[in-house]
């Protein structure tokens, strides 16, 4: 059992787990650029979640695997945070180091119909930058406020098109080595892939074929697009779409036939523009939004007989 810490000292504040692993000195030697006992609902888009024990945003892809590395080395457990969406943040918040890819991998490279992003390039983006391009097969990509890391490892899709239909490969790190892996080696399915398997697997960058198209049409088109997505969805924080589409249905729609649009526990609440969209109405918890979860997925088998699947990632600790 290790000796007790000081009132109000750093390492207070973390798990003992940790520091039976590596002193604080040592994790601050580790990760310089760190930020240590950093609360993710900042991180998230559903404005939830405990704190993560370290938490890294890499500015390359050698500082990721460097860092990556160096966890593992020390026996630390490593979790991959994108742009925060389609992901549930437990309260208790995340052990070992949590690596942050939104707004720090943002590289785009453009070689005739050939694209090459970094993980951490938000999928609008690149459907905006393609378009500008000249290039057709993102256009979809504007409607998942996600990056391109996950949207490989969840197949992302909308409006009728998945990533799995423009992929052509991704850099992975896994094995303390990085691998290209073929779309085909994948495992892409419907908001799947082989990567919810191996968690320690990072996503690093991500390769795509594109058809040439006209600019201004290609614009047109994520423009109505982002209307289309607008008009429907609510303006308060939430993870995106909470269930998977059942077979032959639309979940936003059967959670509205059982009569559940509207409720509510604690501080998450089921939004009455979209069913689908569980909304964080201020000061909501994971416990919260686990319940309501639970009780649509209870009520909806009940009322309809219809088993929903959950869509969102849920990460971290009670």
């Amino acid at each position: 059992m290790p000796e007790p810490r000081p009132p109000g000292s750093l390492q207070n504040l973390l798990p003992y787990s940790i520091f039976s692993l590596v002193h604080l000195d040592t994790l601050h030697a580790l990760f310089p650029t760190a930020k240590f006992d950093e609360p993710l609902r900042r991180y998230t888009a559903w404005k939830i979640g405990g704190p993560a024990d370290i938490l890294l945003e890499p500015r390359s892809v050698e500082e990721l695997i460097d860092a990556a590395r160096k966890a593992r080395e020390h026996g630390l457990p490593v979790t991959v945070l994108g742009g925060g969406t389609n992901v549930l943040v437990r309260d208790g918040g995340i052990r070992g180091l949590v690596i942050r890819l939104a707004k720090a991998l943002t590289n785009v490279e453009v070689t005739g119909n050939r694209v090459v992003a970094d993980a951490g390039v938000l999928y609008p983006v690149l459907a905006n930058t393609t378009a500008a391009r000249g290039l057709a097969g993102l256009e979809f990509a504007t409607g998942i406020p996600g990056t391109v890391g996950g949207a490989v490892f969840m197949n992302a899709g909308a409006y009728g098109s998945e990533t799995v239909e423009v992929l052509d490969w991704a850099d992975v790190f896994r094995g303390g080595e990085v691998d290209r892996v073929p779309n085909a080696q994948l495992g892409l399915s419907y908001r799947r892939s082989v990567l919810h398997e191996h968690p320690d697997w990072v996503v690093l960058r991500a390769g795509y074929t594109l058809a040439p198209g006209d600019p201004e049409e290609l614009k047109a088109r994520i423009k109505g697009f982002r209307k289309q997505r607008m008009g429907g969805s609510p303006n308060k924080p939430s993870c995106g779409s909470t269930f998977k589409r059942p077979p032959g249905d639309f979940p936003g729609r059967v959670i509205e036939a059982a009569g559940l649009k509207g409720t509510r526990v604690g501080n998450v609440e089921v939004s009455p523009v979209h069913a689908n969209y569980f909304v964080n109405l201020g000061g909501g918890t994971a416990e919260d939004a686990l319940e309501l979860i639970r009780l649509v997925k209870t009520t909806v088998r009940e009322r309809l007989g219809i088993d929903l699947e959950p869509e969102v990632r849920v990460v971290g600790e009670p």
